[in-house]
């Protein structure tokens, strides 16, 4: 489980299927009312409080997004303060509104581009070539859809992008409305040829 602020009233978890795993639970189960699915969300909201001093309580809206090979992006946004609801809520009490989606897309979020040149000679090398390069806000964007990734084995693949970046947690129509395309659709070809010289025989 990894923890990450993104504003003073709203932070970040990510979770690897291996995450889910350890506490027996599977990805059916994230979208059925089930007991070991509460307590994960409770031990999120503890790690919160302990790791970014996120004390959850009152209203809080959980947005649950499932990744294909990824795992799954959490968002955690506490609600307005308890007097615009009009609503006394005792120490502790917690009231979720949880929404779950779930994409075949694999979109990840890079820091620098650096990262992104670094790891294109890795996916090159590895038989991809395609995908669509994005910046938005500082930092760039890496989407592939599901023809991009035939013929490639798909955990392995997020295990390179795994390396270099994160899951993004900005919706990717959001990126692809405000953005701008660097490279579009064979977006590692591209960025290997620039960088790394022309393309081989071998693809």
């Amino acid at each position: 489980m990894r923890l990450e602020r993104l504003a003073s009233n709203k932070f970040k978890v990510f979770l690897t299927y291996d995450d889910l795993k350890e506490r027996g639970i599977s990805k059916e189960d994230l979208w059925q009312d089930v007991p070991k699915v509460h307590d994960l969300f409770r031990d999120m909201m503890l790690e919160a409080d302990d790791e970014l001093g996120f004390k959850v309580d009152g209203p809080v809206a959980v947005e649950v997004y499932a990744m294909p090979a990824q795992g799954m992006v959490i968002i955690v946004t506490k609600g307005l303060p308890d007097d615009q609801y009009g609503v006394d809520y005792d120490d502790g009490y917690i009231e979720m509104q949880v929404t779950l989606d779930e994409t075949e897309e694999i979109f990840y979020e890079f820091q620098d581009i650096e990262d992104v040149i670094d790891l294109t000679a890795r996916l090159y090398a590895f038989g991809a070539i395609g995908g669509t390069l994005y910046s938005f806000e500082g930092r760039y964007y890496l989407s592939f859809e599901e023809y991009d990734l035939d013929e490639i084995e798909e955990e392995a693949f997020v295990a390179l992008l795994a390396e270099y970046g994160n899951p993004a947690t900005v919706s990717s129509f959001r990126v692809a409305e405000y953005g701008k395309v660097i490279a579009e659709h064979e977006a590692i070809l591209q960025l290997y040829m620039s960088f790394f010289g022309k393309r081989t025989d071998q693809l």
